[in-house]
């Protein structure tokens, strides 16, 4: 989108408002115009039944006058507001500006709604049903694009149901996860681990950490060079969650665990992405949306009856 925010844009885009400004006046002064007095008024080559012809008369007078109403308005919308390349207009009004105020005067509304959850741990949002049912919408707001509305994922997208987690699964993780995002990346190690053959006995290797089907010795040919992977997920394969590597001893794979996808893996590396939403939602909301993410894939204690 870069080639279209260049100052020749703008002057484009001026220059095709003021021509069609000009065209719409001229043409209303052109078909507004009377004949002389006396002259016979034009047709416009149409007739019907032999003698029934279409008079070329000039537009009415009202609508003439709508026209220039038109015009004129149009030149005060592109003096006040956005419009005229890139003349912000003398209001400073932009549609962002519109949103992030009526954005903040809707969290200013439910903020004392979501203020009291703040002061509670996820578990004890997680056990309140009305904090509950706010998170779920928020969640088919927010998250079923990629989680999916059962929250199980889907190739490149986590499972939040299960207690799989890549960062952790505790509340203030999954705060914190959710505010500001995660950037997941594994480099291709092709050339690190050596020839093909050399990645393919490293993802037999990988595969036979989680008793997956797998070749045994070429798993055992693998297993020296898997040193060049244990940085990121450690010498047993059992990830680390400061870094977002995964677990490779179970059975959870963000891509799928057959010989092929592995090899996939780690001829061309990974990437993906969670974008933040703390300039979306306010904190309060995010508590929420922590907590019944949380619920997922934990059983939240009852709510005590209120004293």
């Amino acid at each position: 989108m870069a080639d279209f925010t260049g100052s020749g844009w703008s002057v484009y885009i001026m220059v095709v408002t003021a021509i069609s400004l000009a065209f719409c006046l001229w043409i209303t002064v052109v078909l507004s115009k009377k004949p002389p007095a006396g002259e016979r008024v034009g047709t416009t080559g149409h007739t019907w039944d032999e003698t029934l012809e279409e008079m070329n008369n000039p537009l009415p007078r009202w609508w003439i006058y709508l026209f220039y109403l038109t015009i004129v308005f149009a030149v005060v919308y592109l003096v006040l507001y956005p419009g005229f390349g890139a003349n912000k207009g003398s209001f400073g009004w932009t549609q962002v500006s519109q949103y992030e105020a009526e954005v903040a005067k809707a969290n200013a509304a439910v903020e004392p709604l979501f203020a009291k959850y703040l002061k509670q741990d996820i578990a004890e949002v997680a056990a309140d049903p009305q904090a509950r049912a706010m998170g779920e919408r928020m969640y088919l707001t927010y998250c079923v694009q990629c989680h999916g509305s059962d929250a199980r994922g889907s190739k490149g997208f986590p499972n939040l149901s299960d207690t799989d987690w890549l960062h952790g699964g505790d509340g203030a993780t999954l705060v914190k996860t959710i505010s500001e995002g995660r950037m997941g990346v594994m480099p291709p190690m092709a050339a690190a681990v050596g020839t093909a053959s050399d990645v393919e006995n490293v993802a037999n290797f990988v595969l036979s950490l989680s008793g997956s089907a797998h070749d045994a010795v070429k798993a055992e040919l693998g297993k020296p060079k898997f040193v060049a992977c244990a940085a990121c997920h450690g010498a047993e394969g059992k990830g680390n969650p400061a870094l977002g590597a995964p677990n490779l001893t179970d059975k959870v794979w963000l891509y799928g665990g057959s010989l092929a996808t592995v090899v996939e893996s780690i001829n061309k590396g990974r990437s993906n992405q969670m974008p933040a939403f703390k300039d979306l939602l306010a904190p309060g909301k995010i508590q929420v949306l922590a907590a019944y993410v949380w619920s997922l894939s934990n059983a939240p204690k009852a709510a005590s009856a209120p004293k």
